[in-house]
């Protein structure tokens, strides 16, 4: 049975509204050190520009690889809670021993642990979202649990800019390495908030992982296609970071930038998933391609402030969709039984070409410029719209 409705007025249930709060604390906790990571990477420890692309391209894909594997385990034991509590927990140690790294590659080994924990709590996570949804609400589910993960990226920001100017005097290594331990508070209030408050999904999945139909749906697989080439195009934040640094701007500069985005991302996401639900998946999904293409149409010709600010509206507008929406897609498509594993193929796929796309970009701004890496993602977005036409509703 459908978990009752707590909160009518939004139309989620409890625990809807209480994973959404464990992804608000966990965002906070991560967008505390995200803003200051591309510099804490190429400043502070001294990698080169296509090594920082490609490690943020294996950061970006390592949680996606696993979110399959721990999508069907969940599946197949019937739990959720257990691997989205071990995920968390693993996410927050990660965060808090960035303190002691002195070089890339342990840099790189424990953002990799980091998002380890993403891969092992996602498909669980999003498949409990499913199961404990009011019918024919999934994007609004999706859209609010979006909404509240997304507000501990814009408060999550303006900690680390206060931080960094009361700290201004210290050496900027050193508050860097302080703000990763602070940063692990949050995540340890949101893994007691789960293991206390939110319900496992023991009694909604009657059936075994046997016979796993969607997976077999020829509509689903050219689905997967329009994702894995909307992957091919999609760069990680950092680069929207590190244009702002040739443009210039200071590190105070680029975090208000930052937070700035995350104010569009949190607060379309919820509309977003609403009117998924009103007018069609698909259509909001091909809006998002389009969106998509103009943000880094934006970014590749920004040379000051306005064509920036559209930039990152856009940009806002397109994760808000791309973040939500397929995922309450797949949830309407996908059975109780074999939601967490479907999900999971999706972020799976999703992982496998997002980390080439990093290493294009990172390539392409290191031969001839930060420009060609936007443009060249704008031409991926829009052969994935041009795909998405021919997906049935």
């Amino acid at each position: 049975m459908k978990e009752k409705i707590k909160f009518n007025f939004l139309n989620i249930t409890r625990n809807i509204f209480l994973l959404a709060i464990v992804s608000f604390l966990n965002d906070l906790s991560s967008e505390m050190i995200m803003p200051i990571i591309p510099s804490y990477l190429i400043t502070i420890l001294g990698s080169s520009k296509i090594l920082s692309g490609s490690i943020m391209g294996v950061i970006e894909a390592l949680s996606s690889l696993f979110k399959v594997l721990f999508g069907y385990i969940s599946d197949k034991f019937k739990k959720r809670k257990l691997f989205i509590m071990l995920g968390y927990g693993i996410s927050t140690a990660s965060k808090a021993l960035l303190a002691f790294s002195h070089f890339w590659w342990d840099f790189l080994g424990l953002r990799a642990l980091d998002r380890i924990g993403k891969g092992i709590r996602t498909a669980p996570r999003d498949a409990l979202i499913a199961i404990s949804t009011k019918s024919n609400k999934t994007g609004t589910a999706f859209g609010f649990h979006r909404m509240l993960d997304t507000f501990g990226a814009i408060l999550g920001p303006l900690i680390t800019i206060l931080f960094l100017e009361h700290l201004k005097n210290y050496p900027l290594e050193k508050v860097y390495r302080i703000l990763f331990l602070i940063s692990s508070i949050p995540g340890i209030i949101a893994i007691l908030v789960i293991y206390f408050f939110v319900k496992d999904s023991q009694g909604m999945v009657k059936k075994t992982i046997k016979n796993i139909s969607a997976l077999r749906d020829s509509n689903l697989i050219l689905f997967f296609i329009v994702i894995a080439i909307a992957s091919l195009g999609r760069y990680s934040y950092a680069f929207t970071i590190w244009k702002l640094q040739e443009l210039g701007y200071s590190t105070l500069q680029l975090i208000g930038f930052y937070a700035f985005f995350n104010f569009i991302y949190a607060f379309s996401s919820y509309p977003f998933g609403i009117y998924s639900d009103k007018i069609g998946k698909k259509y909001i999904i091909i809006l998002g391609f389009l969106i998509s293409t103009f943000a880094s149409l934006m970014f590749s010709k920004a040379k000051g402030i306005t064509t920036l600010v559209i930039g990152f509206i856009l940009y806002g507008f397109y994760l808000a969709i791309e973040d939500t929406v397929p995922r309450a897609y797949l949830a309407d498509i996908a059975k109780n039984f074999e939601k967490a594993t479907v999900i999971g193929a999706y972020h799976t796929i999703f992982g496998i070409f997002v980390f080439p796309a990093s290493l294009i970009c990172g390539w392409l701004w290191q031969t001839i410029g930060i420009d060609y890496a936007f443009l060249y993602a704008a031409i991926m977005s829009s052969l994935a719209m041009f795909l998405m036409l021919f997906v049935k509703k």
